[in-house]
């Protein structure tokens, strides 16, 4: 198992008991590009200099700064700036650094999802810790609650939501780094303008019928990153001398006069109501479509430049 990402202990007034913290997610994404020199064809490399270097007119590249010599600094007035020593950003006196100390509980429909950032696994720090895990995750399973508090770590202090996890008997708890409200953006700002629409109500009825018939349980697993294929497909053509794919845009399905027609054509089918059939696609479009069954053009040995 991973480290834990942070440990301490939660504290409900004065039950407290040791936690560890583990990130739930990580990145999945199995192509990443780097930064190349068109002419040369190297890889790009970026190096911290001095401010001066880059100002300056000169044409010499300016030297890189020593790890050890860069600090942290605030500009207090236009160009002059606090140094802060990275001791001195351990050392501040958060307590939340340590301890996440439950201010109230809230039912799971308060957690409004623009609000919710990143999850985390909430597990007893050790054995002796499990009793007050248990009894604390267990309550608020019965009361249908969700903890809140706050915690530091990455350079600041969060809000965090807490919730059991798990099946009934078994489990540990989830936790939820949550935006402070002043970091999400006005929603009147964009729906301010938005004016009142009379709703039809057959046209909401057919809505409803709609949503109802493409209602089914989430499996995220049936999901695919579908720019991560397409950049697949482009780098796979390049290697193989193949065409490159292109993007498409899609032909509409037929024309809609208006929305109860698109909702009425929508339940009943993609070709409800044409009384025409989809054509069966041939062996001989597949080969038009495909770029697998475009052969590569010859092409003669690339001369090697001599000196």
């Amino acid at each position: 198992m991973a480290r834990p990402y942070w440990s301490g202990r939660i504290q409900v007034s004065l039950v407290s008991f040791g936690v560890q913290l583990y990130v739930a997610t990580e990145t999945k994404n199995q192509i990443s590009f780097h930064q190349i020199s068109r002419s040369t064809g190297e890889r790009i490399r970026h190096q911290k200099v001095l401010a001066s270097a880059v100002e300056s007119d000169s044409e010499v590249a300016g030297s890189a700064v020593a790890k050890d010599e860069i600090v942290k600094g605030y500009e207090h007035r236009k160009g002059e700036y606090i140094l802060i020593e990275p001791s001195e950003l351990e050392n501040l006196k958060v307590p939340s650094k340590h301890t996440i100390d439950v201010s109230q509980f809230v039912t799971m429909d308060e957690l409004r999802p623009e609000y919710v950032e990143k999850p985390y696994y909430v597990v007893p720090e050790n054995d002796s810790q499990a009793e007050a895990f248990a009894v604390v995750r267990k309550a608020l399973q019965k009361s249908g609650k969700v903890a809140i508090g706050k915690v530091s770590f990455a350079g600041r202090e969060n809000i965090i939501a807490i919730r059991p996890a798990g099946d009934e008997a078994h489990g540990g708890m989830m936790a939820y780094t949550l935006r402070y409200s002043n970091e999400l953006r006005k929603e009147q700002d964009y729906f301010g303008d938005l004016k009142a629409v009379d709703i039809n109500e057959e046209s909401l009825e057919l809505a409803e019928a709609l949503i109802a018939k493409k209602s089914t349980k989430l499996d995220l697993s049936k999901f695919v990153d579908g720019y991560e294929v397409a950049v697949k497909a482009l780098i796979e053509a390049k290697v193989n001398n193949l065409p490159v794919p292109k993007d498409e845009v899609a032909e509409p399905r037929g024309k809609v006069v208006n929305l109860m027609d698109a909702l009425r054509k929508s339940l009943g089918g993609d070709e409800a109501g044409s009384g025409k059939k989809k054509p069966i696609a041939s062996e001989k479009d597949d080969a038009k479509k495909g770029i697998g069954l475009v052969k590569p053009a010859s092409k003669a040995p690339a001369k090697r430049k001599t000196a």
